[in-house]
């Protein structure tokens, strides 16, 4: 599999993502000419952890984003659909919950978690609307979940550059870091897929969160997205998944 549809077979990607993990962090940084860690940051900073809630960072990988998490005192529990991954992260963080599961299940009880998170893993499952029902269910009313995912540049000129360097740059930078490149030709096309950061909160709303709202990072490279789970009971329905 080499492009992103929303069809894409879930074993199939996270075992690309078995194959990448143990090099994942460094070419990571490599890709993203350094701004990785600081992505990360802006999200860690934006769910706003405190000591001892609850928090389920999805999509956790090697466990960078949930350590960074962790260290407000916040129970943090890491869940990946990539085995590779969560085993990776179990070394590099013991100290660290992880679970390998999927985004689309859950394996949760409803009303658990004070926020739930997910950096650049949303992308990467068959059906996201399904995956944001599930961070709803799973969240205490009030609660608040925080995406951290690839976006759409606004500005025209950025755009086109940016995928230019995506389609262009990106595999000689791949094949100097990388001994799997077809795992980061699926990332150039789940990137160049994904909808644009209106899309991204409209499902938000669908799903039940409100006070939806998104933040562009690197010109819009990247864009956190935030919402919360209302108290109202009526809300609390309108987000469940059928």
């Amino acid at each position: 599999m080499t492009t992103a549809d929303m069809t894409k077979e879930p074993r199939e990607v996270a075992g690309m993502f078995d194959g990448v993990a143990r090099g994942y962090d460094r070419t990571s940084a490599v890709l993203s000419v350094g701004r990785a860690g600081y992505w990360l940051e802006e999200n860690s900073r934006t769910v706003a952890p405190q000591r001892g809630e609850a928090i389920l960072d999805i999509g956790a990988g090697t466990g960078n984003s949930a350590a960074s998490l962790a260290r407000s005192g916040a129970k943090v529990i890491a869940l990946d659909f990539s085995e590779g991954m969560v085993e990776v992260g179990r070394r590099r963080h013991p100290a660290l919950d992880y679970v390998v599961g999927d985004a689309e299940r859950l394996p949760f009880g409803d009303g658990e978690f004070d926020a739930v998170t997910d950096s650049f893993g949303l992308r990467n499952v068959q059906r996201p609307q399904v995956a944001l029902a599930e961070m709803y269910r799973v969240l205490k009313p009030g609660g608040r979940v925080v995406i951290c995912e690839f976006s759409r540049p606004p500005s025209a000129i950025v755009r086109g550059s940016y995928f230019a360097y995506l389609r262009y740059v990106m595999p000689l930078l791949v094949s100097a870091t990388s001994s799997h490149p077809r795992a980061y030709r699926y990332l150039f096309e789940s990137i160049k897929d994904w909808p644009e950061q209106a899309t991204l909160s409209e499902w938000l709303s669908v799903a039940g969160f409100t006070g939806v709202s998104h933040r562009n990072l690197t010109a819009g490279v990247v864009a956190l997205h935030c919402g919360t789970k209302p108290f109202d009971n009526r809300g609390e329905a309108s987000g469940s998944a059928s």
